[in-house]
């Protein structure tokens, strides 16, 4: 009887050690800062090394938008500064996210069209959801009033910031 149990868990333990991981994910929900209209959603899932990022963001101006994850998870000034600066903990330049040296919280800049709505589907690597120095969890995430020039240090030259939320767990 005992062999029978024991042959049992064995076999469940083996089971249950091939099924895939529960992925991590979390979600930050964009408001407007003062005088702005933008809002949206943006989902990560993590997938491996890398992050699945869906984005969709609506009443923006038409046209290209800094996005990236800052250092604070803080939206609570009016012009959403209370967030910090690019979040960073690997210490490398601001730039384009397809390039290996670039700051952890460097995203695609988000493009809107004509009607002001922008969706961005990607996966980026050198970020983790719910563990390590390059946790995402509890930052906030901006979209900002201009494009993304990908070169001036240490933000993009992106302006003012048009949204802001803070990204959660889910």
């Amino acid at each position: 009887m005992k062999r029978l149990i024991l042959v049992s868990a064995l076999g469940t333990l083996a089971v249950c050690s091939t099924l895939p991981a529960f992925a991590q994910s979390a979600v930050a929900r964009l408001e407007p800062t003062k005088g702005n209209v933008a809002s949206g959603t943006v989902t990560f899932t993590q997938k491996g090394d890398k992050v699945s990022v869906e984005a969709r963001v609506s009443a923006l101006i038409p046209g290209g938008h800094g996005f990236h994850i800052h250092e604070k998870g803080d939206c609570s000034s009016r012009d959403g500064m209370s967030a910090g600066g690019h979040f960073n903990p690997t210490a490398k330049p601001h730039g384009n996210p397809g390039v290996p040296d670039h700051h952890t919280g460097d995203m695609p800049m988000l493009v809107a069209d004509a009607s002001g709505n922008a969706s961005l589907s990607m996966e980026l690597g050198g970020m983790t959801i719910g563990s390590g120095a390059t946790d995402i969890v509890g930052r906030a995430l901006i979209v900002h009033k201009d494009p993304d020039d990908y070169t001036t240090q240490p933000t993009g030259n992106s302006g003012a910031r048009v949204a802001c939320g803070v990204i959660a767990k889910s």
